[in-house]
Formats: C-alpha cells, structure tokens, sequence
C-alpha cells in the first residue's frame, strides 16, 4: 500500500517552490494565500521536516525542500502526460510555441517535409516572443533562443548562432561598393535586439570611425533581414536565420567576419512531454533538419535558470 501525502498539499508545494512566493502559488492555483499557506505547512508536517524557511516576506528553500521538489515535480509531470494521454490519447494537435524570426526564416520553409513524412501528425504552431516556462499547459514545445537552462524542461539544442553583416547584392555593389569594413560608414545598420551587436562587431572587425548605434531599429531579426532584402541597409544579420536567403542569392555577406552570439535555438519541453509519439517525431526531424543527432545531449536544469524566450 503506498503512502501519500495530501495530493492538494503537493500541488500547493510545487507551486510555492517555483514562484517562491505564496501569493503567486495561490493566483496559479486559483485558492487563497492562505490556503496556499496552510496546505503547505500541512505537508511539512505529515513529513516531520521544514521544506521553506521563511524570514519575514522573504522565502527561501531547505536543502531537503529543493530534492523534494526535482522529484515531486518529475511526478507531477508524468501524471499530466498520463491523464492526456487516457483523456484524448493525444489524438489532437502537436502544439508549439515557436520564436517569430525562427518560425518565418527557419521553421516554415522546412515544414512540407515533416508534413510528408508524418501526415498524420497535426501541428499548430502559435508565434510569440513571449517567454515559455513549460508549465502553462496551452503548449506542448517551444523553440527558444537562450543559454539551454530552464528550470524543469528539457532542452534540445538546434542550432548556435553567429552574427555577420548581410545586405543585398546591389547594396553590396554601392555606389559606393563595400569592399571593407569601414566602409560600413557610408550605408545605414539595420538593428534587431539586443541593440548592442553591431557595437560588438565592429570591435571584432577593428573599426572605430563606424558610428555603431545609428540606423534603424527592429524587434523581429526576420524583420531586420528582410529590410536588408529590400537594400534598405546592412543588417547585422543572425546567419541560422539568413541560411536560406544567401544561399538563394537575395542576400550577400560582404565581410568574412563573424561573431559567436552568446543565445542559440533550443527546442524546450517538459520532461513527460518525451514519451508522447508525435513529440518524439517532431524532435528527431527537426535535430535531423539541423544536421544534429536526435540522441544528442539534452538537459534537464534545477530551478534557478534563465526563462526561456
């Protein structure tokens, strides 16, 4: 016979230990802080052990706390997989929430080919540069751009990133002609964020009389490069994103000088999420689309990582 604490109270943990904070555990869980609170207290007394010290508004996790978590948060997560999986059989669409940039120039123009080897799978795929932390259950994968640490998910890496200057062939021809570096300072910078980059490559490429920061601003790098298509400037161009487009010839990359980006492409999900078929598919084509092994390294992080983009 097995001896289990109060499910509520589970539940009323987990929440806590991720926000820290009972306030936000009871607004996720639709209950009071104070429910939060007592159900809380009530599983640290069914286990005879403190799992939160609390000193005054501040809340911090007992050593014994965080190793409960990691496994009561892997349990949690099978249950859900296996109550979706009894419910629907996973019947319905394969749902992801995929990078703006990385959706248009990457993902998109790829997906025919995982459409004709899996028919049977149904994507719906939402656009968002919204952070993703696996637990708001609308999706089950994301592609995020990030250092791969993400409490609770697992994170598959796709593809790093390097920044070049890419612009059109006829803006590349001038007048006046790029034929180095500074002569960057005669055409406009196109910018996506962060908007230090240009700043970061002209140090690479050892030019100073190229005012870095001036030119046109986007929010989108898919955007930036576009603009570069249509020869309104020199993008500082991400080239995972711009692969397609110099290959095709709408783009040119006039400076063989490249700096690595600190943040690459991750496909993200919650760990349960890997035993479901359709998942299993999607992630193999797509590392096989990135030229890397579906039995790659993937990792699972202890809370306290960056949220992923």
């Amino acid at each position: 016979m097995r001896r289990l604490p109060p499910l509520g109270a589970l539940r009323a943990f987990e929440a806590a230990a991720r926000h820290l904070n009972f306030t936000q555990a009871a607004a996720e869980l639709f209950v009071t802080q104070a429910a939060i609170s007592h159900q809380v207290r009530q599983l640290e007394q069914w286990l005879g052990l403190r799992l939160f010290e609390r000193r005054g508004h501040s809340l911090t996790m007992t050593e014994k706390g965080r190793a409960y978590l990691a496994e009561i948060t892997e349990a949690l997560d099978r249950i859900a997989s296996a109550t979706a999986r009894v419910k629907d059989g996973f019947d319905g669409p394969l749902r992801m929430t995929v990078l703006p940039s990385f959706a248009t120039c990457w993902l998109l123009p790829r997906l025919e080919l995982f459409q004709a080897q899996h028919p049977d799978i149904e994507l719906k795929m939402t656009v968002s540069a919204r952070m993703w932390d696996g637990i708001d259950d609308r999706f089950d994968v994301g592609i995020r751009s990030g250092l791969g640490r993400w409490p609770h998910l697992q994170a598959d890496l796709i593809a790093r990133e390097s920044l070049s200057p890419v612009c059109s062939p006829s803006v590349a021809a001038g007048p006046p002609p790029l034929r180095e570096p500074a002569d960057l300072r005669h055409v406009r910078l196109l910018h996506d964020t962060p908007r230090d980059g240009w700043r970061i490559w002209c140090n690479e490429a050892r030019i100073a009389d190229v005012e870095a920061r001036r030119g046109m601003m986007f929010d989108d790098a898919s955007l930036a490069l576009q603009a570069a298509i249509q020869g309104q400037g020199v993008a500082l161009g991400r080239l995972t994103l711009a692969e397609r487009d110099l290959r095709e010839g709408r783009l040119v990359q006039p400076f063989d000088i490249a700096v690595p980006n600190d943040y690459s492409y991750w496909l993200v999900y919650p760990p349960a999420q890997a035993e479901r078929s359709d998942v299993a598919a999607f992630r193999a084509w797509l590392l096989a689309q990135a030229g890397r092994s579906p039995a790659g390294r993937t990792r699972k992080q202890a809370p306290g990582g960056t949220a992923p983009r």
